[in-house]
């Protein structure tokens, strides 16, 4: 029995493929000494003291069907957020529940992109290295991945201008993460504009991921919204993806939101009436809270800036060494990020993720072979122990 042909070439997913590379050894650990994670991105700060007196209050919900797009109250939540932060005032019709951001930035794709642009294959713009869910989006709609690397030369960021404009006149997607996983590249408000500039000209839509957006070093990051307002953007060109997962530190919740268009949110919309699952009830009311409440994420932004500080600390003086504008992770040197990970897991036991592993050989260049990501979610203390067993075991 055949199985499709256009998801043969993909490689294991992340985590198992590290779950290969260090598994079947056993880190020399002294004695009272434990293994420390330090890959995935899952946060474990304190989640918000109203999340579970509000499910309580509405378990009933479970029984019911919930509204396939979000609650008015959600939705109005979302639009409150957005003028709070970004000074955009959007209404309810451009904006839908997610189940995270991943499931949207993946099922978006398929509501608008067309199967074909100008008579030609389509092609999306995915920043190297790059969020798992943008080559599978592409491959999923009939459109062909164009791996851009996003390296210190270019500011972490993709320089898609760059790019031939035959190529450029069939791109349909434009992918871009900021703060950017997992070098913690933050995008400028000329970086947003220029992309905006390059997407009118040539004709192409941008899903703009910004789920890290409210953890950041030194200021907040700027948004596409803000910037598409401030030329007047055409709405449908500009499609943003927020989640609580980091903000709120609710990665279990599931629940991110899509703002864009109206036509595109609509299309959005239909799709998930057919094929989707939108959020259960109760979870749509405790997001309601989150969205509505800023003083959690206050507190959780200063965590993580009390960790930024401390890992400057510790890598002080080493070559190399940026620490991010944004999101949680470091983005480190090293002369082979899979090497780097195996000798760090068996004379440590700490574990990174090999930069390899998020990024994509193209035209005979890998821009995380020589990089491991770390991620700075577990306790201080924790993630300090981490990143001093890490420097000395590697940079020593």
């Amino acid at each position: 029995m055949a199985f499709p042909e256009r998801f043969s070439n993909l490689p294991d997913y992340a985590f198992p493929r590290l779950r290969k590379l260090l598994d079947s050894h056993v880190p020399n650990l002294a004695g009272g000494t434990a293994p420390i994670a330090m890959t995935i991105g899952e946060p474990r700060h304190p989640m918000p003291d109203f999340v579970g007196p509000i499910l309580a209050a509405n378990l009933s919900g479970f029984g019911q069907y919930p509204p396939n797009e979000g609650t008015p109250e959600l939705l109005a939540a979302i639009s409150h957020w957005l003028a709070r932060r970004y000074n955009v005032t959007l209404a309810e019709n451009r904006i839908m529940a997610l189940n995270g951001t991943r499931e949207g930035l993946f099922n978006a794709a398929v509501a608008v992109a067309p199967e074909s642009k100008n008579g030609k294959t389509p092609a999306f713009l995915i920043p190297n290295p790059f969020y798992q869910v943008y080559t599978v989006a592409a491959v999923t709609s009939g459109a062909e991945p164009i791996y851009v690397p996003a390296t210190a030369a270019s500011g972490h960021l993709p320089d898609y201008a760059a790019l031939p404009p035959a190529l450029l006149d069939r791109v349909t997607i434009a992918y871009l993460c900021s703060p950017a996983n997992p070098q913690g590249a933050v995008a400028s408000k000329d970086y947003w504009t220029t992309l905006l500039h390059l997407a009118e000209k040539h004709d192409f839509r941008i899903f703009a991921d910004e789920c890290y957006s409210e953890i950041w070093r030194l200021a907040p990051p700027p948004g596409i919204l803000s910037a598409a307002h401030d030329i007047g953007a055409d709405p449908e060109r500009v499609f943003t993806f927020h989640s609580l997962s980091k903000r709120s530190n609710l990665p279990g919740l599931r629940s991110g939101f899509v703002a864009g268009g109206p036509k595109g949110i609509a299309e959005m919309r239909k799709l998930r009436s057919f094929s989707g699952a939108p959020l259960p009830l109760p979870i749509q009311r405790v997001s309601e809270a989150a969205w509505a409440d800023e003083a959690h994420v206050l507190a959780n932004q200063q965590l993580y800036q009390d960790k930024f500080r401390a890992a400057e600390a510790i890598f002080a003086g080493l070559q190399g060494f940026q620490p991010p504008e944004g999101g949680f992770f470091l983005w480190l040197p090293v002369e082979d990020g899979e090497q780097a990970a195996l000798k760090l897991w068996q004379q440590t036991g700490v574990r990174v993720l090999p930069g390899a592993y998020l990024s994509r050989d193209y035209n005979g260049f890998n821009p995380g072979k020589s990089y491991i990501r770390v991620a700075l979610v577990a306790p201080k203390d924790e993630m300090q122990q981490g990143l001093i067993r890490l420097r000395d075991c590697l940079y020593g």
